[in-house]
């Protein structure tokens, strides 16, 4: 009876702690169901992004590519609603590829390429367009506002992403096939500083 009693203590003791709040999601001991996104925020415009990168070959249309995955990135994990159009969106997030290098990191006797590895290097800025401010600033205590909602193509401080695939022709792959599952590597780690608050990506 008194064990009885203890957990039934403890069960009441767990149950105060926990609440449920106004918009549906749960809360228990400092942890919540809520989504770790700024949902003030509904809409967001990904135009293509820039290439400063040398282009040929496979490189050829990366950059609609990796538009394309942060893109569907963001209607995969976030509350975020991807629109066509920059004035119908709350926020903007652009990019730019800097750099492309590719790495021959192995070969066979006969000088076959045995291993590589395909890097990507992207420059972000995700911004509100309502303020001006710059939502992707690493410390955001400093802050980087422009006067008003900024126009299209404006300069801010950018974060610097890169990621690397591996790729074997010997099984099969190719650089082809590293530059896709770079694209999807980098839009997954570029989504993930839309979660707040921003901070830098870690390596991949």
């Amino acid at each position: 009876m008194r064990r009885f009693f203890l957990l039934l203590m403890i069960c009441f003791s767990a149950f105060s702690l926990s609440a449920c709040t106004g918009d549906g999601h749960f809360t228990f001991l400092g942890y919540t169901t809520k989504p770790n996104y700024d949902e003030k925020y509904k809409f967001v415009y990904v135009p293509i992004f820039k290439s400063a990168a040398f282009q040929s070959g496979p490189l050829r249309g990366l950059e609609y590519e990796v538009t394309s995955a942060v893109q569907k990135q963001i209607e995969l994990v976030t509350p975020y609603k991807v629109v066509s159009y920059r004035e119908g969106a709350h926020t903007e997030l652009i990019g730019t590829i800097t750099l492309t290098p590719l790495a021959l990191t192995n070969r066979n006797q006969t000088n076959e390429i045995r291993e590589g590895e395909q890097a990507i290097q992207i420059d972000v800025i995700w911004r509100d367009l309502q303020t001006g401010e710059i939502l992707s600033k690493p410390a955001p205590a400093e802050g980087f506002v422009l006067p008003g909602p900024p126009p299209p193509g404006a300069p801010g401080p950018v974060t610097t992403i890169r990621t690397t695939a591996r790729f074997l022709p010997e099984l099969g792959e190719s650089q082809t096939t590293a530059l896709q599952r770079a694209s999807q590597k980098i839009a997954v780690q570029i989504v993930s500083l839309m979660e707040k608050p921003w901070g830098r990506p870690q390596p991949q």
